[in-house]
């Protein structure tokens, strides 16, 4: 999408954000006009540009950057919080992030590189120790800026929270990360899902430093509890907004079933076989890919997806699991 500020909602204007060498393009910061400024949904990735990106497009609609009081960030995500840090420390902008993002967010500082370390971890569970190897000497030479990950002003729970003269539910939805924050305005009929319901792609699940504890399981049931809640306009962080968030998890769920089946049909064909494995015997995108064409990144995320899916068919008995020579090895019941 162009950059720009485009009203989606009264009083909600979609800011998306480039993202330079991010195949997702851009993030989608949200701006709810209050009776004291503005308030964000999501801060965005701190690049050079983005300052001066965010800065003309809010001049689209009579505000500027020094009207941003509160931030409210769904998760730890560099494109997602650095730029939130960045406006605190020009305008005194006030930082809100979930509480169970407060571990992760204390391991990217004590780390001091952008190296996946735990996300290795579980490549070499899977057997995938070069492309571990690959990943870590390309995330190494990235830039790393200790001051993009202080702490914020405020953590978050579960519960509701007043932003001017709207209230909005914040709803826990682990997954994608352990402290991932949904933002519900069921009066307005908005939900800002951040990355946990996205509009054309399945999110990644689990990319966060800290201990691996049934990511997609979570994930599964964060998506079935949005079931519960009065349904409304999707405002993703990328992507399109679209009309309904629940024709979207509805398709969520029937997707990751559909992966489950492979997945296992896999296993069937293979025998015996580690996570890298059926990785490779499944494709991959819309666009039906082979595993080996995607990029190394790219390769890391859809391991770890993999070994997502087979854990949780484990812990649904549908699956065995043996430890050999530092590597889990997956069968078929």
């Amino acid at each position: 999408m162009e950059p720009g500020c485009y009203e989606v909602a009264p009083g909600v204007h979609r800011v998306p954000l480039q993202m330079p060498g991010d195949g997702l393009g851009a993030v989608n910061v949200y701006a709810l006009e209050t009776e004291d400024g503005l308030a964000l949904i999501d801060g965005g990735w701190r690049v050079d540009t983005t300052f001066d990106e965010m800065e003309r497009a809010l001049l689209r609609i009579g505000h500027s950057t020094e009207q941003i009081h509160d931030i409210y960030v769904t998760h730890v995500h560099r494109d997602h919080y650095t730029f939130a840090i960045e406006l605190r420390r020009r305008h005194g902008s006030r930082v809100h992030l979930g509480i169970a993002e407060a571990d992760g967010l204390a391991a990217v500082s004590a780390l001091g590189s952008n190296v996946p370390t735990d996300s290795l971890h579980e490549l070499r569970r899977a057997g995938a120790t070069l492309l571990a190897d690959t990943v870590e000497v390309l995330t190494a030479a990235e830039p790393f800026h200790s001051s993009d990950w202080e702490q914020p002003d405020h953590w978050l729970t579960a519960g509701p929270v007043r932003i001017g003269r709207r209230t909005l539910d914040v709803v826990h939805t682990p997954g994608h990360t352990k402290g991932h924050m949904v933002f519900h305005d069921k009066e307005q009929g908005v939900l800002f899902s951040g990355d946990h319901v996205l509009p054309t792609i399945t999110p990644s699940i689990g990319f966060e430093l800290g201990d691996w504890d049934l990511p997609l399981g979570r994930y599964l049931e964060s998506l079935t509890r949005l079931l519960e809640r009065p349904d409304s306009q999707l405002l993703p962080a990328h992507g399109d907004p679209t009309p309904s968030v629940h024709l979207r998890v509805e398709e969520l769920l029937a997707h990751h079933d559909r992966r489950f089946i492979a997945m296992r049909d896999a296993l069937v064909s293979l025998g015996p076989a580690t996570a890298i494995a059926v990785a490779d015997a499944v494709t991959w995108t819309r666009r039906e890919r082979p595993f080996s064409t995607l990029d190394p990144f790219n390769q890391m995320i859809a391991t770890c997806e993999t070994l997502a899916h087979l854990d949780t068919l484990v812990d649904r008995g549908r699956l065995t699991v043996r430890r050999r020579d530092d590597r889990d090895v997956f069968s078929v019941v």
